[in-house]
């Protein structure tokens, strides 16, 4: 499994879309509604793209001058958006990233609607990325084609005869996309970064996280049912009688619950010890002696493999639990659950509506499916992303735009500098190390050095389906080769539009994709302070990450190493503890609270970005420029404002409390006051008084 700590919940969000629509989508992850059927909807090209339309840096509008900046700072910063911005039918939750990234969702729509367009000289990735999005959209031909397209995968997992064929079929699975079971991956070495080992982890579960099948609260088996509903009518679209499709959906229930037993809970696999497990491929066949792995491995392209990292031992102990008691029918009933899960998005218009109504209403919220052309874009953009990214990047982000983020990305480093050297509670000898690994984190500014080579990736105008699998399969391969190697550092895990930016650990390296270098992040006309409040703050969180919980636990060349002394880190974990406490105080929704532990590493991330945002701004700009007002506020005022007005956000209560429970970012409300709060620079530049909540007595700070 990989561990980035990254900015932002919109990959859930933009998981989200992809998840309703082409199922494929990653970190991280819509309907046009329930009485318009997807059937009605036009193909590709008969509505042109909208010009891609920039949302402001900042919006004096937004603000909501009625609130007292230091009781209710993000009222103050978004009440005025929040009031204005009321979240749309297709969404489960809408704000400034969500302005941002459907800017550059239609950026690519004008981009994809260009390359499906059949022209001389068309070809390479143009035409890949036009072909499949063609198909993508092509809704008639879908469905016309029915269910038939499932017909070779049902019919080879029919034809099992007998559990030993179970390790064939899964590799098949897994191949193709569809992580039935667990998921088979590989990754840097924690304990040698010079490396790429093979990585199988607990996956298998179609509700976002364990405890959705664990929790016994009114709102939690109200989910549960609400799930075997949704099971029941997928298996009678599948074309099973209603009593067999009741029944089928009771087996898979078992099956997937006794599996989310035995899976580790999110924040135990916040602890890097914890999904790291080195054992020989005879250890890991101890844990499951059902299931042989010389044939799984045989298929998956890894037949020589002598040693892995298996995340989670003890989920594959409940595995083997889980192939021992159930029948060969159940099993096979859960993998053809598994696959049409994951098809979904590409099949006809009942299935692509029921999927939707469950993950996509009932979990989040959001009311209508999204329109299929921004289905299909994201579809596009998660199966060949750095071709349709190559195409973004040379239309919206010029040289310059690079130059002038890596110069921001120095001034946050000499701050960091600056903090470590100052901090009361750590020894010389900890600062000694924390500084060698500040100075060898590199930065990767907006795109790959070297564009992704998809030559080998077939992609045709007329089998949505079958793109969309040879996609995954690429993937898998391409992933899988690397067992054995060394990392290669300078490989992208984002696309390039993606809003969004991470920090790795283990290349000990921030990401900030082009899709994240815009307004109202980063705007080449706007001051410093709005500009330091923004990207700024972003970039000293990603910086920040590589000494949170997390990451501090990672040397300067990314092993897994202890490299604190015992005094530092028992002064670390009291200053964390603080801001667990403090967050776990936080309502979420109804009487559900943020988790201080789950969101500790975003929580740590965010106080300490923001404050050495504010270091570098005062170190950029001259005493004489730091009592200037624009709109009426001072630099230093509209660096808060700046933090404050990125994280406006309306969202459903039933995200909301999704997010509370599985989600490592706090909510939006609660990044924006948990961090002021928990600053003096903030009580002086707004003339907050001691005691005021937004100017506690028991403030935290870690970095």
């Amino acid at each position: 499994m990989r561990i980035f700590r990254c900015l932002t919940f919109t990959v859930l969000l933009a998981g989200l879309a992809v998840a309703q629509s082409s199922r494929p989508a990653p970190a991280g992850q819509g309907k046009k509604s329930p009485a318009a059927s997807p059937a009605a909807k036009p193909a590709a090209g008969a509505k042109a793209a909208v010009t891609a339309k920039q949302p402001p840096s900042f919006d004096p509008t937004a603000l909501d001058q009625a609130a007292d900046p230091c009781v209710d700072f993000y009222q103050f910063s978004c009440g005025g958006w929040l009031r204005k911005n009321p979240i749309p039918a297709d969404q489960p939750a809408w704000g400034r990233f969500s302005e941002l990234d459907a800017r550059n969702q239609e950026a690519l729509h004008e981009i994809l609607e260009k390359a499906a367009r059949p022209a001389p000289g068309r070809k390479g990735n143009q035409q890949r990325i036009g072909d499949y999005y063609a198909a993508c959209m092509n809704e008639t031909a879908i469905n016309k084609a029915g269910m038939g397209v499932l017909k070779a995968e049902f019919d080879q997992i029919n034809a099992m005869r007998d559990k030993s064929v179970l390790p064939y079929i899964v590799a098949h699975l897994h191949v193709s996309g569809v992580n039935a079971f667990f998921l088979m991956s590989a990754d840097t070495d924690f304990k040698n970064t010079r490396e790429v080992i093979a990585q199988a982890d607990q996956a298998g579960l179609a509700l976002p996280d364990r405890d959705y099948y664990l929790k016994t609260d009114a709102k939690s088996v109200e989910i549960q049912k609400a799930y075997v509903d949704h099971l029941t009518s997928m298996f009678k679209l599948l074309g099973d009688a209603p009593e067999k499709a009741a029944a089928e959906a009771k087996a898979v229930m078992n099956l997937e619950t006794a599996l989310a037993k035995g899976s580790m809970d999110v924040t135990l696999r916040r602890e890097p010890a914890n999904v790291y497990h080195k054992l020989t491929t005879e250890q890991w066949q101890a844990l499951i002696p059902s299931f042989s792995l010389k044939k799984y491995l045989s298929i998956s392209g890894l037949p020589r493999l002598t040693s892995l990292n298996v995340a989670s031992p003890d989920f594959f102990k409940a595995m083997e639990s889980v192939l021992k008691a159930a029948s060969l029918d159940d099993l096979k009933t859960y993998l053809r659950w598994q696959l049409v899960h994951k098809r979904a998005p590409f099949l006809p218009a009942p299935v692509v509506s029921e999927d939707f109504n469950f993950f996509g209403k009932t979990l989040t919220g959001q009311q209508e499916l999204r329109p299929r052309w921004k289905r299909c874009v994201r579809a596009v953009d998660h199966d060949l992303g750095e071709a349709l990214g190559q195409a973004y990047v040379e239309k919206y982000f010029p040289p310059e735009a690079r130059t002038r983020t890596l110069k921001m990305v120095q001034a946050l480093e000499v701050a960091l500098r600056q903090d470590i050297r100052t901090l009361p509670w750590m020894s010389e000898p900890t600062k000694k190390q924390a500084l060698i690994k500040l100075a060898a984190i590199e930065n990767k500014i907006g795109y790959p050095e070297k564009w992704r080579d998809y030559s080998t990736l077939p992609v045709e105008p007329d089998d949505a389906l079958g793109n969309t699998m040879r996609a995954a399969a690429f993937e898998f391969r391409r992933t899988l080769s690397k067992v054995g190697k060394p990392p290669n550092k300078q490989e992208w895990e984002m696309t390039p539009p993606t809003v969004n930016a991470n920090y790795n650990p283990t290349d000990n390296n921030i990401n900030f994709p082009a899709g994240i270098l815009q307004p109202p992040f980063f705007d080449f006309k706007a001051d410093d302070g709005l500009n330091f409040g923004g990207i700024g703050a972003v970039i000293g969180h990603e910086l920040t990450h590589g000494f949170d919980d997390e990451g501090r636990q990672f040397d300067a060349e990314g092993n897994l190493r202890d490299w604190w002394t015992a005094a530092d880190t028992k002064a670390f974990n009291e200053r964390a503890q603080c801001l667990v406490d403090e967050y776990s105080s936080f309502a979420a929704v109804d009487d559900v609270k943020l988790n201080g532990k789950l969101t500790l590493g975003e929580n740590t991330a965010d106080n300490g970005g923001l404050r050495i945002a504010g270091m570098a701004l005062l170190a950029t700009l001259p005493p004489a420029k730091l009592k200037e007002k624009i709109d009426g506020f001072t630099p230093e005022q509209r660096l808060f404002l700046g933090w404050g007005q990125v994280w406006c956000t309306n969202m459903s209560d039933t995200l909301a409390r999704r997010q509370a429970l599985t989600n490592p970012h706090a909510l939006p409300k609660f990044r924006v006051n948990g961090v002021v709060r928990n600053m003096p620079e903030f009580t002086k530049a707004w003339g907050c008084k001691q005691g005021q909540p937004m100017a506690p007595k028991d403030a935290c700070r870690v970095w």
